[in-house]
């Protein structure tokens, strides 16, 4: 065992290893949080690095429940009304059936499962009904299995989470309410419930629209937006948990639904700063209630509980889908697929640890085992589902695959003749533009195109990020370039973004993505050559003719720009890097008006005729 006394070092090492973790998880695409517990379990219970009772005391319980509203809160901004065109049914199921549904199974593989109580089995089995939005996010990043699985996923998990918690508050509310009278009045109960959350609901709806009021005006100034914002959920939050305890979950998650659907400058500037510190707060409090476990906690788990998530996997989840989801037109394969997909995360073992401890201290039997029952619950959910996800998916025939189409950004002269090459190679391309004048280019050639604002869309369905293995950002905007790449770079991968030099030195090797050309040209340069006559060549590689053939049948300022692989897959040329070429390969090249392969043959015909002589 080591010892750290001081507590800014515990501090900075709870940030190492939150991030690390889910740096080494993305470094390996496996799911970050069971990383995150691993890493806090490590430096708990087994090294005795960190001890958050002892460490931060009373300051813990309103740390982890500060953190868990801002967590919700960025999950309601991603809640669009549009993403449920094609899932609303399947979500209103959900919620209308699949909650009272999940938790009376959950209720009763918890009583008869692990063996406990059947008071702290329903509370348990109503925490037990959230899914985790902080799990499922990441792990639907890396399929494509259709948006109507991934918007039922998605807002399940971050609507069901305060209705699990506020179904825990109700319980433990009739389970306070019978030792202080002897019965339950379930009526009254209910009653007090249901007004808070009807109340926690409209405090949330209320900050939603100011703050999507104000902003626009101008009644609030750039720099202090995401401040504001900030302190206005975590307000709300306070406020609401002041009426009763939970229900401000339900205001952070209305408050960002609200404001998810309303227009509000700046919002991919606050979406940005919510996505960053959600990503560090997940991190920091994964690490401290992982580290929570102690010897004696970890060794509560009994062999019965196996039984328990047995159940849990095999038998609530797939019952509770399947039948909530009786006589909708989803697919069956589909069903089964969400069926099988319930992780657990933050949520779940941040309210559970908060009531573990009250029912511990009311004295009833069985509750100091809900902490590590629902660990085991994460940890095998997160694990089972997260590791077996793409597997499951493919073997459905739900999974759509790698993207192989090409996404160009900006219509213009240069942009519409390479599209038009990639479309004669058999390859998807669309062109997408804000403006529908420059669109009737691309159109005229019959290149598909998307009237819009890309960076806007990239958490919505409009344009599938997931369906294109490159994106070229070239407008004639140079910062509308540098934003395309700086701000989708996170959601696809800066190595799949593309983009046309600056029309300035210093703007052609600035950012982290990769400027297109070898020789760095800009806009301005190819539209000229263009104008001139210049035009896109494809040259098929053989083991006769390879790549230094290739370059010797080209002039010097004509230039290769991407190679086609056998598989479909486009590689790039760029200031600082050449793909490695290949026979059976296709080179794209911008020539001269007259191709490499008209310039060999004109040259033949020449040296034949001076051999002729």
């Amino acid at each position: 065992m080591f010892a750290i006394d001081s507590l800014i070092l515990k501090i900075a090492l709870i940030g190492v290893l939150g991030i690390g973790a889910q740096w080494i998880a993305w470094r390996i695409n496996r799911p970050a949080l069971a990383l995150m517990l691993l890493a806090g379990i490590l430096a708990g219970p087994v090294l005795g690095l960190i001890d958050p009772g002892r460490d931060f005391g009373e300051l813990l319980e309103p740390m982890v429940k500060l953190a868990v509203a801002v967590i919700l809160f960025e999950g309601g901004l991603s809640l669009n009304f549009k993403d449920l065109r094609h899932a609303g049914s399947g979500v209103l199921r959900l919620v209308i059936f699949g909650v009272p549904i999940g938790w009376a199974l959950g209720t009763a593989a918890v009583h008869y499962g692990a063996g406990l109580s059947l008071g702290v089995s329903a509370l348990f089995g109503g925490i037990l009904v959230v899914t985790g939005p902080t799990v499922i996010g990441p792990m639907l990043r890396s399929l494509r299995v259709g948006n109507r699985v991934r918007d039922i996923l998605k807002w399940e998990g971050i609507v069901n989470d305060p209705i699990g918690a506020l179904l825990a508050v109700g319980i433990f509310a009739a389970i306070q309410y019978d030792q202080t009278h002897g019965n339950v009045d379930v009526a009254e109960v209910a009653f007090n419930v249901l007004g808070a959350t009807y109340l926690a609901g409209m405090i949330g709806a209320i900050l939603g629209w100011g703050l999507t009021w104000l902003f626009p005006r101008g009644w609030v100034p750039e720099f202090l937006k995401a401040p504001v914002l900030f302190i206005t959920v975590i307000a709300g939050f306070v406020g609401a948990d002041l009426i009763m305890h939970e229900s401000g979950l339900v205001t952070v998650t209305v408050m960002g639904l609200v404001m998810a659907n309303r227009p509000m400058f700046s919002s991919k500037a606050l979406r940005r700063f919510k996505e960053d510190l959600t990503v560090l707060l997940i991190s920091g409090v994964f690490i401290l209630l992982a580290a929570t476990l102690d010897w004696e906690t970890m060794q509560k788990f009994q062999g019965r509980f196996l039984v328990f998530l047995v159940l849990l996997l095999f038998v609530v989840r797939p019952v509770t889908v399947l039948v909530s989801l009786m006589f909708t037109k989803i697919p069956w394969k589909e069903r089964l697929f969400i069926a099988w997909i319930a992780p657990r995360g933050i949520v779940a073992i941040a309210v559970t640890s908060l009531f573990a401890i009250r029912l511990v201290d009311l004295g009833y039997e069985g509750a100091d085992a809900l902490v590590p029952l629902v660990f085991s619950v994460v940890i095998v959910t997160i694990i089972a589902h997260g590791f077996s996800a793409g597997f499951v998916a493919r073997w459905l025939d739900i999974d759509q695959g790698p993207g192989r189409s090409i996404l160009i950004v900006g219509s213009n002269r240069w942009s519409v003749a390479f599209a038009g090459i990639l479309k004669k190679q058999k390859l998807d391309v669309t062109i997408a533009d804000e403006s529908r004048a420059a669109l009737r280019f691309a159109k005229r050639e019959e290149i598909a195109t998307y009237y819009g604002d890309v960076v806007e869309e990239a958490h919505g369905h409009d344009i599938d990020l997931g369906s294109y293995q490159q994106l070229l950002a070239i407008t004639d905007n140079d910062a509308a370039n540098r934003l395309i790449a700086s701000d989708l770079g996170p959601e696809m991968g800066y190595e799949q973004i593309g983009m046309i030099a600056g029309d300035s030195e210093d703007q052609r090797y600035e950012g982290r993505s990769r400027i297109l050309l070898k020789s760095g040209r800009d806009l301005d340069e190819m539209e000229s050559l263009m104008r001139e006559g210049w035009g896109f060549s494809c040259t098929n590689i053989t083991d006769k003719f390879g790549w230094k053939e290739f370059q010797a049948n080209l002039d010097d300022d004509e230039e290769a720009v991407a190679v086609l692989k056998p598989d479909m897959k486009l590689l790039l040329f760029t200031t600082d890097a050449q793909p490695q070429i290949e026979a059976e390969d296709v080179l794209i090249s911008f020539v001269k008006p007259d191709t490499p392969e008209e310039r060999k043959a004109a040259r033949k015909t020449k040296q034949a005729e001076t051999n002729g002589k």
